[in-house]
């Protein structure tokens, strides 16, 4: 199969970008190496893809011409659009950014899938949309109407105007809502990475909300496994198809589905912390301090609907897959055991 990734040179695009071409897939990448962190993290990657023969265009969402001849050369059959501007507390003071590639990018993304129609146009949204809402598990059919942050209202912008394409022009597709994602190979601007470079230098980390804090933190591997499930799994509108579709996260009008991808478990931050000063035998120096902006004090995601469409279950835990993402780092900076 051809599948257009875009975002490649991320942490999850990396990821399943490797996957799909070990798979067999025939894969084309797109990024534009954006600076928001380490360039050179995402050169290393770039390496790893052109080892594994996956082609990369280097460009931005913006540049409909480079978009569109992308698009030319893959010719695809799925697409799996991954690149935005992520991150809660950096859209606090550069708004712009989001409205370049979450909005303005996004709707050069459907532009395309409007003229091509691929099979399947899926695409990344956040568990940052779920935002105020405090009723946990976090369920695809609970309301999204109330963001904290500038980020997630992008992300929930990027669901409305897909659901808009999908209706009008019956194009299939599926909104990934993705949580804490870590591991190998991971983003230096999260909480996990952070930590793991400020413990190895000795320096103290800042834990919010005074470490009252949970998270669903879900290994990277476990997340390239459900994009692939769904990838197989095209959406149809609730009210065409018989039964429990409508329970499956699809819409009643429109061959368009939200998917919540997590682990199903809720990880107090404290013990995520612990696991990582096991990993790299060092004690953190911690320091307290209040709620941040924009964040939220826990996450946790329903994944019946994954489970029930893909047989989706979480293969590994937070003290494997802090272990192994332990390993790559050191081994990433070369830093002795």
């Amino acid at each position: 199969m051809r599948v257009l990734v875009t975002g490649t040179a991320g942490f999850i695009g990396f990821h399943l970008a490797n996957r799909l071409r070990s798979d067999g897939h025939q894969v084309t990448g797109f990024d534009n190496m954006s600076s928001y962190y380490d360039v050179a993290l995402k050169r290393a990657r770039l390496e790893q893809l052109r080892l594994a023969q996956i082609p990369v265009v280097e460009a931005d969402l913006c540049d409909k011409a480079a978009l569109q001849d992308a698009w030319r050369k893959a010719d695809p059959q799925v697409v799996v659009h991954l690149a935005a501007q992520a991150g809660v507390r950096y859209s606090l003071d550069n708004p712009q950014a989001y409205v370049d590639s979450n909005l303005v990018g996004f709707a050069n993304m459907l532009e395309l899938v409007r003229e091509a129609k691929p099979a399947h146009f899926l695409y990344a949204s956040t568990s940052s949309v779920y935002g105020a809402n405090t009723t946990l598990p976090w369920s695809e059919s609970h309301p999204v109407e109330h963001p904290v942050s500038f980020y997630a209202a992008t992300k929930k912008s990027n669901e409305m105007m897909a659901h808009s394409y999908s209706d009008l022009f019956r194009l299939p597709m599926t909104g990934m809502r993705f949580f804490t994602v870590y591991g190998e190979w991971g983003r230096p601007d999260m909480a996990f990475f952070k930590f793991a470079e400020a413990m190895l230098k000795g320096e103290a980390i800042e834990v919010y909300n005074h470490g009252k804090m949970t998270r669903d933190f879900t290994h990277v591997s476990d997340v390239v496994d459900a994009v692939v499930g769904l990838m197989a799994v095209t959406p149809e509108p609730a009210a065409t198809v018989e039964g429990e579709a409508a329970r499956l996260g699809t819409s009643p009008v429109a061959p368009h589905r939200l998917v919540n991808i997590a682990s199903g478990t809720r990880v107090e931050l404290v013990d995520y912390i612990q696991c990582l000063e096991n990993s790299l035998g060092l004690k953190a120096q911690i320091n307290f301090t209040g709620m941040a902006p924009g964040d939220v004090r826990d996450t946790w995601g329903d994944v019946s609907i994954l489970s029930e469409l893909t047989g989706y279950i979480p293969k590994v835990g937070v003290d494997d897959g802090i272990e192994r993402f332990a390993h790559w780092y050191r081994d990433y900076y070369g830093l002795k055991d």
